[in-house]
C-alpha cells in the first residue's frame, strides 16, 4: 500500500468575500502525479501553496509525512540575485563530480541545451541579477530538479519553456520517483505526466482517474448526467470531447470509464471545422493572395534568420510555425506585417513580400497592449466595434463575446486597470476578434490563459473564416487550431513538416545526436593520408548533393504553395519531399562519419 505524504482536511480558505477552498479534503500518496485545472482566480495556486505549508489555511488542517523531503517551484523564484547560475544550481560540487552524474547532466542539457548553457555568455558562471524572468525560472526549475525530493509542487512550470524542453519535462518527470502535484494550462503536458486531475471549481476541488484527456471525459459524463435541462449539455467540454474522441495527434491516454456513454455524448457533435466550407469562405473575403514571399531574407539586426524564402500564405490557410529559439519565428510575423501595414511598401532587407488587396491584419504580440485603465472592459471591446460577424450568419454583440471569453455580466463593468494578467490577455485576443480582421497572426496566445478559457478561444477559432498563423509552445493548441505545421530549425530555411510536432521532435533530437560527437572526447583513429583524402573527396560530393536537395525542397515548397487547393496534387509533392529528406538524413550521417577521418 501506498505511503501517504501529505494529507488535507476540511480546508478552508476566503479572500475578502469570496471562498476559494471551501471544506476541502484531499491527500497526495507516494508515486501520485497530480494535474490541478480550473480558472483562473479560482484557486488552484492558493490550493498547493497551503498544501505545501507556504500559506496557512482559515480553517482545518494540512498534514506531512515525517521527514517529507518538499521541493516548491513558485511562480516567483527566490535566487540570490549576486550569486551564479553555478552557485546556486550545482552549488560547492567539483566540475569532475557534477560532470560525471548522469542526472545533472541530463537537467542542464534538457532545460538549456547543453551542460555549457550555450544561452548564456557566461555559461554556468552568468550572475542571476542581470536575466530575465524566463532564464530565472529555467534556473530555479534545475535547482530543484537535480535535488532529492519525496514530492515535488510545480506552479506553471512549463512557463518560458519551447517545445523541446516540455517534450523533456514530461519525460523526465514521468521517470521520477518522486510524487508530483502541477499546476499547468499546457494540456498536452498534463496528458504526458499526469495520473490524477484535481479541477478546482467554485470553492470545490472534484478527483479524477487519469490525464487530462480523461478527466475531459470523465468531467463531460458527470455534467451529462447532473444536467437537467438540454440546453446545460451544449457547452465547450463536449466538443473538445469530441476532438479528443476522435484521436487528435499525440493523444496517448486511454479513457477509464464508459466509452458507450462517451460515444453516446458526442453522437451528434459535428467535427470541429467544416474545412471546405471556411475555405469557400475564406476565398471569398480574401481573393487569392494574401502573402507571397519571393527569395525574401530576413535580419534582426546584423544576424541574418531567414534566408532565400519563397513561400505562400493562402485564403484559409491555418499555419501552426514552430522553432528553436531565436531561429526567427517573431520575425518573419513581423516582416509580414510590416508589409501589410504599409500595404507592401515596407519591404525585408533582401526579397519581396506582396500582399493580397484585401488582407485586414490582426497581429496578437507577445506583449500584453496598453489599455486606457479607467476604461470598462465592455467599454474597452465596445471602442472597437458593438458587434461582430463570425461567418455563416453568426453573428455576437460586443456583451455576448465577453461572456463567450469568461467575462460575466458583473465583470464586464470591472475598470481595465483592475484585470488580472491573464484577464488582459483575454481583453487583447477579444479586441482583436472584435475588428473583424480576415488575417491573424498570434504569437504566443496561450500566455496567462486558463484551460476553460483556451477552450473558448479554440472554439471560436475553429468557425473562424480566414488566414492564420500560430506561433505557440503549447503543443495540445497547435494541433488543435492548426492544419499544418511549418519549422524554423535555426538553419535559415522554412520546412513544411507532414507529421507535425512529432517530426518537428525527431529532426532535433537527430541534430543534438549529431552534435554530441563533436563535444565529447573520442579516442584518436590512425588513418593514412590516402584515407583522408578519400574522405574529404566524398565530403565534398555530398556537400554539392546536399546543396542540391536544398534547392529542390524550395521549389517543392513553393509548388505546394501555389497548388494547396489541389490535395492530389500537394500528396504527390509531399511523398517527393520525404523522400529528399531521407536522402538528406542519410547524407548528412554519412558526413558525420567521413569528417572525423578527414
Amino acid at each position: 500500500m501506498a505511503t501517504n505524504l501529505v494529507n488535507l482536511e476540511a480546508v478552508e480558505k476566503v479572500y475578502g468575500t469570496r471562498a476559494l477552498l471551501d471544506g476541502v479534503s484531499l491527500g497526495v500518496n507516494e508515486g501520485d502525479r497530480i494535474g490541478v485545472v480550473g480558472r483562473n482566480g479560482d484557486g488552484k495556486t492558493t490550493l498547493i501553496r497551503i498544501l505545501a505549508k507556504l500559506e496557512t489555511a482559515d480553517k482545518g488542517r494540512v498534514t506531512h509525512a515525517g521527514h517529507l523531503r518538499l521541493g516548491v517551484l513558485t511562480q516567483h523564484d527566490s535566487l540570490d540575485p549576486k550569486a551564479t547560475v553555478r552557485h546556486e544550481v550545482i552549488g560547492d560540487m567539483a566540475d569532475h563530480e557534477w560532470a560525471g552524474n548522469a542526472k545533472i547532466r541530463d537537467v542542464l542539457t534538457g532545460l538549456f541545451g547543453g551542460l555549457d548553457l550555450p544561452g548564456f555568455e557566461q555559461g554556468l558562471d552568468t550572475v542571476i541579477g542581470p536575466l530575465s524572468g524566463g532564464e530565472r525560472r529555467r534556473i530555479a526549475l534545475a535547482k530543484l530538479l537535480i535535488a532529492e525530493q519525496d514530492m515535488i509542487v510545480l506552479d506553471e512550470p512549463t512557463n518560458h519553456l519551447d517545445v523541446e524542453g516540455i517534450s523533456w519535462l514530461a519525460s523526465h518527470l514521468r521517470a521520477r520517483r518522486s510524487a508530483l502535484v502541477c499546476v499547468t494550462h499546457d494540456r498536452w503536458f498534463l496528458d504526458q505526466v499526469c495520473t490524477r486531475m484535481w479541477d478546482v471549481q467554485r470553492g470545490d476541488v472534484h478527483d479524477y482517474e487519469g490525464g487530462y484527456s480523461d478527466y475531459v471525459f470523465a468531467r463531460a459524463e458527470r455534467e451529462r448526467i447532473a444536467a437537467t435541462e438540454e440546453t446545460k449539455r451544449q457547452n465547450l467540454m463536449r466538443k473538445e470531447l469530441a476532438w479528443l474522441r476522435r484521436g487528435a495527434p499525440a493523444r496517448t491516454s486511454k479513457p477509464r470509464f464508459r466509452i458507450e456513454a462517451a460515444n453516446e455524448l458526442i453522437a451528434d457533435v459535428p467535427p470541429p471545422r467544416d474545412t471546405a466550407e471556411l475555405m469557400k469562405f475564406a476565398n471569398s473575403r480574401l481573393g487569392k493572395t494574401v502573402f507571397e514571399l519571393e527569395n525574401v531574407s530576413v535580419h534582426a539586426g546584423p544576424k541574418e534568420l531567414i534566408k532565400h524564402l519563397t513561400w505562400q500564405l493562402g485564403p484559409g490557410d491555418r499555419i501552426g510555425l514552430v522553432g528553436v529559439n531565436g531561429a526567427g519565428k517573431t520575425s518573419l510575423l513581423r516582416a509580414l506585417a510590416e508589409a501589410a501595414r504599409t500595404q507592401g511598401e515596407r519591404q525585408p532587407a533582401a526579397g519581396k513580400i506582396v500582399v493580397g488587396k484585401t488582407v485586414k491584419l490582426a497581429y496578437l504580440s507577445q506583449e500584453v497592449g496598453e489599455l486606457d485603465p479607467a476604461k470598462r472592459v465592455l467599454e474597452a471591446v465596445q471602442q472597437v466595434r458593438d458587434r461582430v460577424d463570425l461567418g455563416k450568419g453568426r453573428e455576437m454583440t460586443a456583451g455576448q463575446l465577453c461572456e463567450k471569453f469568461g467575462f460575466t455580466k458583473e465583470k464586464q463593468w470591472t475598470p481595465v486597470g483592475d484585470l488580472s494578467g491573464g484577464e488582459r490577455r483575454r481583453l487583447q485576443i477579444l479586441r482583436l476578434l472584435m475588428d473583424e480582421p480576415n488575417v491573424l497572426f498570434l504569437d504566443e496566445p496561450t500566455n496567462d490563459l486558463d484551460i476553460e478559457t483556451l477552450t473558448q478561444l479554440e472554439d471560436l477559432l475553429d468557425g473562424w473564416p480566414g488566414s492564420m498563423v500560430v506561433i505557440s509552445h503549447d503543443r495540445y493548441f497547435i494541433e488543435r487550431t492548426t492544419d499544418r505545421v511549418y519549422a524554423l530549425l535555426g538553419d535559415q530555411a522554412l520546412r513544411m513538416l507532414p507529421r507535425g510536432l512529432d517530426e518537428y521532435l525527431e529532426r532535433r533530437q537527430r541534430v543534438i545526436e549529431a552534435a554530441v560527437p563533436a563535444a565529447a572526447p573520442v579516442p584518436q583513429k590512425v588513418s593514412s593520408a590516402g584515407d583522408s583524402r578519400a574522405a574529404k573527396k566524398e565530403l565534398q560530393k555530398i556537400e554539392r548533393r546536399l546543396d542540391r536537395i536544398s534547392d529542390q525542397e524550395t521549389k517543392l515548397h513553393a509548388k505546394i504553395a501555389e497548388q494547396a487547393t489541389d490535395f492530389s496534387a500537394v500528396a504527390k509533392l509531399d511523398a517527393e519531399l520525404r523522400e529528399l529528406a531521407g536522402e538528406r538524413d542519410e547524407l548528412e550521417l554519412r558526413w558525420l562519419e567521413l569528417a572525423e577521418d578527414a
